[in-house]
């Protein structure tokens, strides 16, 4: 096989190796390489994972890691890797500077350095440390080449020839001043937002609630603003999104709803509640947790030049039949390969470097 080649089927062995971590359960496998040597160990990363960082739900990390598993086949990969000229010339050292508000977060710009055979340079965030190291000591047991090409540090970055560092709007700043000498990308905040019609099912609604409420609304790809037509009644969204009424029962999520509603109440903010959500008439379209923004349209061409003029705050836009590249209702947490963070190709990036 060609290293391009060997490169694929390691990642889709891994994707196979993860596939024994799903949301229904966690099951080991025969015959799945290495296993006897990683499979207890990865169930004690993701307890370690848990036990770091509360967002980190056992439903969570479990729901990213069925994710990649079912984006690692090898069929995906060869669609994935037959857009773009991933035959490198020479390999280069790439760092990446990881966000931790998912977990594997970081895990796409990860495999997009490897797969177009360069070396890494991995910053990790302190919110999600466990999982990445593991699975990437995995990768070097299936695919010797991959020895020697994967370091993880908590030192300040040096020696490296290109870099991809994920941020707040505030850290992106920052990098953007310290690696301004560097082939680069830097990506800054992004929020998803979801545009209503009045006319929606429930079941479409039912939809939306994963795109409002997986990850507990941490990710760029979760639904954090709704555009809504005038005289729109809301009744129809809540009822819709009742099917994740059992949120409130997380600690961590109910200590910031109770918050963020004693802050709105005590600033006489008009809102409206269910119990385990608030909406909010809101321009920002970064809300906080437990809280969903809202906004009223009058016509869907103004709404469509907003959000093209906004595009560069803006992640994914859910909807039906309003505009091109829109995601569909409940789809906004199952990229695909090609679907690039901030619309930037990675893959045609490292092939420039």
């Amino acid at each position: 096989m060609t290293p391009i080649q060997d490169r694929i089927a390691a990642f889709n062995k891994l994707g196979i190796f993860l596939s024994q971590f799903s949301t229904k359960k966690i099951e080991k496998k025969a015959p799945i390489e290495h296993n006897d040597l990683f499979f207890d160990g990865f169930k004690h990363q993701l307890k370690l994972a848990q036990e770091n960082n509360a967002w980190f739900t056992k439903e969570n990390i479990l729901f990213a890691l069925e994710s990649w598993s079912k984006a690692l086949t090898n069929s995906n990969l060869e669609k994935w890797i037959s857009k773009n000229d991933v035959h490198t010339k020479t390999s280069k050292k790439v760092a990446i500077v990881m966000a931790g508000n998912i977990p594997l977060v970081g895990f796409h710009d990860f495999l997009s350095v490897l797969i177009s055979g360069h070396t890494l340079l991995v910053k990790q965030s302190s919110n999600d440390k466990h999982l990445l190291p593991f699975l990437a000591k995995y990768l070097e047991y299936v695919e010797g080449s991959f020895k020697g090409k994967i370091t993880f540090t908590e030192q300040k970055l040096e020696n490296f020839d290109a870099v991809i560092a994920t941020g707040s709007d505030n850290t992106a700043r920052y990098f953007e001043y310290y690696f301004k000498n560097k082939p680069n990308i830097i990506r800054k905040s992004r929020n998803s937002v979801a545009v209503l019609k009045g006319n929606e099912s429930e079941e479409e609604l039912q939809k939306l609630s994963d795109d409002v409420f997986t990850y507990f609304g941490l990710g760029c790809r979760s639904v954090s603003k709704l555009y809504v037509p005038k005289e729109y009644d809301f009744n129809h969204f809540f009822n819709g999104i009742y099917v994740k009424k059992d949120m409130i029962n997380n600690a961590k999520y109910a200590n910031n709803y109770d918050y963020n509603k004693a802050v709105y109440l005590m600033s006489e903010f008009d809102l409206l509640e269910n119990g385990f959500l608030m909406i909010k008439e809101d321009e920002s379209y970064s809300s906080p947790i437990a809280t969903v923004f809202y906004e009223y349209y009058d016509n869907e061409i103004d709404l469509k030049i907003k959000l093209h003029k906004e595009r560069e705050k803006i992640q994914c836009i859910v909807a039906k039949d309003f505009i091109e590249n829109e995601v569909a209702f409940g789809e906004t947490q199952n990229p695909q390969l090609w679907d690039y963070a901030d619309g930037i190709n990675t893959l045609e990036f490292l092939s420039k470097i």
